[in-house]
């Protein structure tokens, strides 16, 4: 029980964070991209989330230590605060853009914008999925091992390439163009975010050096 209320209230802080993010910037409650886009991000999320809680729930309670406060190094602190204030302005901005009018995108490109945020959420959901050790923060675990099958066979960081198609997915799902100058930051500090943690575990963690000779790239294929 102890997990589901802490699922239950993180997921209710986050809906309402997300709510006064877009509806004030906005200054408008006839916003229908908002609104859908609140539902898809909350289906895309309680469902892996309910199938972790009664399968893994020790996976989902490392998936819900999140945050700057949860990092142990200072860089990484640093790092999780610039993707989230990144991650945030572009609910603002995309909101922005609606009152405003800057952007004119067609309802077809919203919903594929929804699909895409589906997509990277359920994507990083299923890394924690296969991975149990795949936490919100940069660590390593006593008796943790590398993972090699399923999307650690494609990129060696499937989550983050799950958090990339999900930043170019929500400015599209909320209407905005204009939101979509804010990935050029928010990936520029996920990779910093990448390679530093490559080292950690390059260090600490046994079979990882072997693992990084095996799968080539990091984020995307063929690409990084």
């Amino acid at each position: 029980m102890k997990i589901l209320a802490k699922t239950a209230l993180s997921a209710a802080l986050g809906l309402t964070a997300f709510g006064l993010l877009l509806f004030l910037p906005a200054g408008t409650f006839h916003y229908w991209q908002a609104w859908v886009f609140l539902v898809v991000f909350t289906l895309a999320t309680w469902i892996p989330s309910i199938y972790l809680m009664r399968t893994n729930p020790a996976a989902l309670e490392r998936r819900l230590r999140a945050g700057p406060l949860a990092e142990t190094r200072l860089l990484q602190r640093i790092i999780i605060s610039i993707a989230l204030l990144s991650l945030l302005s572009t609910l603002v901005l995309s909101a922005l853009d609606h009152r405003f009018g800057w952007s004119s995108v067609p309802a077809t490109v919203c919903l594929a914008g929804d699909v895409l945020v589906a997509i990277g959420l359920v994507a990083a959901m299923l890394v924690v999925i296969q991975n149990s050790y795949a936490a919100a923060n940069v660590t390593v675990e006593a008796d943790q091992k590398v993972i090699t099958s399923g999307l650690y066979g494609l990129v060696r960081h499937p989550m983050y390439t799950g958090n990339v198609i999900m930043m170019v997915g929500i400015p599209l799902a909320l209407g905005s163009y204009w939101g979509l100058l804010l990935l050029i930051p928010g990936i520029a500090v996920l990779a910093i975010r990448i390679r530093d943690e490559e080292e950690l575990l390059t260090h600490e963690l046994t079979g990882y050096r072997g693992y990084t000779e095996q799968v080539h790239y990091r984020l995307v294929p063929y690409v990084w």
